[in-house]
């Protein structure tokens, strides 16, 4: 028997902006947008302000021109982890094989669950409505043999809604699919398969494997095997951790060195916060400054040593604060640690293959 996993793709509908609505029901059924307003960018759009045409990562200028009546919200991101842990704590009463991709998105490899459920797609459905019961929100869902076509499918009968493409349904399912709704294939990358008269999987399945090389370089090989439903990345729960940040976006920009360095103690001290709950220490610090104009500026510190507390995070930003004249409004700063010792307390995850037994 060929051996296949059964991979599910759970999906948050619009997260942010349902964790608001669903908190403010004032705003249930309005166009709403997370972040943006005449200087910020679009973080989360409802599904109501998405008939307007706003999408997250727009100009919140932008959005405001397609829907003026949008109505714009402070994000809350502390909210939206605390709900993303709650999510988290489901996904793991059915497996340990949990790949978190975002606060409102993760893989998961339910060939085998603790549950002892045969059918991939009744686990998803469970899922979902524990989601709904627990914090009011909907997801949606993909269900497959791999990574790439969960992911697919996740996105096919959304909001809240799932869709399952069995093993036997692959091929005639990648053929028909528009090359746009691939993942990994983006607006740029589409406009040149368009081009070279690739629109959907079948077109694209004619390419060899040379050719599409010879256009896309190493993607090239990617896009020949997910044409036909191959993809081998596996669901891996214990990545090691390389950095962890700190990172706040101002409704309102900074205008004074005093302010700058009032927020530098704060995410010093939430950095510190979040180490100190994983025991990770890390040797080199990076501060990062957005402006007012969306340029973007870095700079770090390496020492021999860990870095040991919050204390030591403020001091050192503060001198990397002060490498570069403070001539422009400040929207965004961040901390981030990085050289850490993770490194030597590597995870290794290892999975079983374990025979594809019952899809639906």
């Amino acid at each position: 028997m060929q051996s296949h996993r059964k991979i599910i793709h759970v999906d948050m509908d619009a997260f942010y902006a349902s964790v608001e609505q669903h908190d403010n029901p004032e705003l249930r059924g309005k166009p709403v947008c997370v972040g943006g307003g005449q200087y910020g960018v679009v973080a989360a759009a409802s599904y109501e302000a998405r008939k307007y045409g706003v999408r997250s990562a727009m100009p919140g200028r932008m959005a405001l021109e397609k829907c003026p009546h949008l109505i714009v919200v402070k994000p809350r991101f502390q909210r939206y982890k605390e709900i993303s842990m709650q999510i988290r704590e489901i996904f793991h009463q059915y497996t340990d094989l949990v790949e978190p991709l975002s606060l409102d998105e993760a893989y998961l490899d339910v060939t085998e669950n603790k549950k002892g459920i045969s059918s991939a797609n009744d686990i998803a459905r469970e899922i979902r409505k524990k989601i709904y019961e627990k914090t009011g929100l909907t997801a949606s869902a993909g269900i497959s043999v791999n990574k790439f076509l969960a992911k697919v499918a996740s996105d096919y009968h959304k909001p809240n809604g799932q869709k399952t493409i069995h093993p036997t349904q692959i091929l005639e399912f990648m053929e028909d699919l528009p090359i746009e709704k691939f993942y990994g294939i983006g607006k740029v990358t589409s406009n040149k398969m368009h081009e070279l008269h690739i629109f959907k999987g079948s077109d694209l399945k004619k390419k060899s494997l040379e050719e599409l090389i010879r256009l896309f370089g190493k993607s090239g090989n990617y896009y020949y095997n997910v044409v036909r439903g191959i993809h081998h990345g596996e669901v891996k729960p214990h990545r090691i951790q390389k950095s962890v940040a700190v990172e706040e976006t101002f409704w309102d920009n900074l205008l004074d060195e005093d302010a700058v360095f009032a927020q530098l103690k704060t995410i010093s001290q939430e950095l510190e916060n979040r180490l100190s709950k994983k025991e990770i220490k890390g040797k080199t610090l990076t501060l990062k400054i957005k402006y007012k104009d969306f340029t973007q500026y870095t700079r770090s510190k390496t020492k021999e040593t860990y870095f040991l507390n919050y204390f030591e995070f403020y001091e050192t930003a503060k001198k990397l604060w002060e490498l570069r004249p403070f001539d422009k409004p400040v929207r965004l700063l961040g901390l981030s640690l990085s050289n850490l010792n993770t490194l030597e307390k590597k995870q290794v995850s290892v999975q079983l293959k374990i025979p594809f037994t019952e899809y639906e």
